[in-house]
């Protein structure tokens, strides 16, 4: 396949919207919050809430050697943001399209100055805002800000287990001073962080992980597996030799981070089953838990194109174009992206709880009791449990 991100078009005109009405931020929104019951609802009805990936911009600050967006690779003439308007136009989209997980990416989303106004109005429709950011950026005021806009969780980069290692490959100075501020803010505030690790040459000994974590203030972490090559617009990825392993080398990786969870308390975000999975598609062994991208987790880039991930080519759709018909469910095992395949681990069980549920009221009862009694329901279920404290910060 291609590796080339694909040609997209620029937006229609008739998809820009007028300007936005100002955005009141006198007083704090509450974090959405769910009942059981509702949620109960949801997992039959559909399979239990969406997660949807919004690239707002594509500039960035940092200059990380693993990555396509650093900002001595970018040009200049490429860049490119959503407006507020588009970024609410989304968020009504993705209400309507069962998204309960909207996370802001970018490049460096903490670079656009509309952000506190898009979390903001994510959380008034009742969607979980999370923001994925390296952290550069961090000011008193607008953590404040985004704390009293719903803000619901913060993702944050760190590339190494030592301070000059991990600030050298960002280009940024002082970065981990600012993470660990940032931390003591939202821990106090109630808002969970988790420090996104990409798994890299970089980490010379898995087992100084946490430690170095403790010391900026994480309490939980996730791994980025690494990437090389990605065909959508997405550019989070690069042929460096820092990420650049061979499959044994690979296997190898994920058995470290296996260990480091088996030996640390440190919660690790990754269920250990996904971490099986991963070696099993890198020894082309058969996968057990296809990807749920394009049906329930979604990436959207600055063009507004909807992707089932980013690994795929070709969009799904304009996002003005996004209903049940454009959902894409095919058991997928292209790539080993972690915020793809991680999550594909966790939701099977509601799946197949809706899947069920579906296939009684049609009175398919054979289909249904094939659905409750996948034996990946029980490893499903293991996985929930294992990630049960970060799941429940979310």
């Amino acid at each position: 396949m291609s590796t080339a991100p694909a040609t997209l078009e620029p937006r229609p005109a008739e998809t820009i919207r007028p300007a936005p009405a100002p955005v009141d931020f006198s007083k704090p929104v509450a974090r959405p919050k769910k009942s059981a019951w509702n949620l109960f609802r949801e997992v039959l009805d559909h399979g239990g809430p969406g997660y949807l990936q919004f690239a707002i911009t594509n500039i960035c600050n940092a200059d990380c050697g693993f990555c396509g967006f650093a900002r001595s690779k970018f040009d200049p003439k490429a860049r490119r943001s959503v407006t507020l308007k588009e970024a609410q136009d989304v968020v009504d989209i993705a209400v309507k399209n069962h998204i309960g997980y909207l996370l802001f990416v970018g490049g460096e989303p903490m670079i656009h100055k509309e952000l506190r106004a898009m979390t903001r109005y994510a959380a008034e429709r009742g969607v979980h805002p999370m923001i994925c950011t390296n952290g550069g950026l961090w000011t008193d005021d607008n953590m404040r800000g985004l704390a009293d806009d719903g803000l619901s969780s913060v993702i944050m980069s760190i590339d190494a287990h030592d301070i000059a290692k991990h600030e050298k490959n960002r280009g940024l100075p002082d970065v981990c001073r600012k993470i660990k501020k940032a931390n003591e803010f939202f821990h106090g505030a109630g808002i969970q962080t988790t420090a996104s690790i990409t798994a890299s040459r970089l980490i010379e000994d898995f087992d100084k992980l946490p430690a170095f974590l403790e010391t900026l203030g994480f309490t939980s972490c996730t791994f980025s597996y690494p990437l090389t090559s990605l065909a959508s617009s997405y550019l989070s990825f690069s042929d460096s030799g820092l990420v650049n392993f061979s499959n044994p080398e690979l296997i190898e990786l994920f058995e470290k981070i296996k260990l480091m969870k088996q030996r640390s308390s440190f919660p690790v975000v990754n269920p250990t089953e996904s971490l099986n999975e991963m070696q099993r598609h890198l020894r082309k062994e058969p996968e057990k838990f296809g990807c749920l991208g394009g049906h329930k987790y979604f990436y959207l880039d600055w063009n507004l194109n909807l992707y089932r991930c980013h690994f795929w080519e070709t969009p799904m759709c304009n996002v003005y174009e996004w209903d049940d018909s454009k959902l894409i469910r095919d058991g997928c095992t292209r790539c080993m992206i972690d915020c793809y395949r991680d999550p594909s681990v966790l939701q099977r069980v509601a799946i197949n709880a809706s899947d069920a549920w579906q296939a009684t009221k049609k009175g398919h009862l054979l289909t249904a009791a094939k659905h409750v009694f996948d034996s990946r329901n029980l490893t499903s279920l293991k996985a929930v449990w294992e990630d049960r404290k970060w799941i429940g910060g979310v």
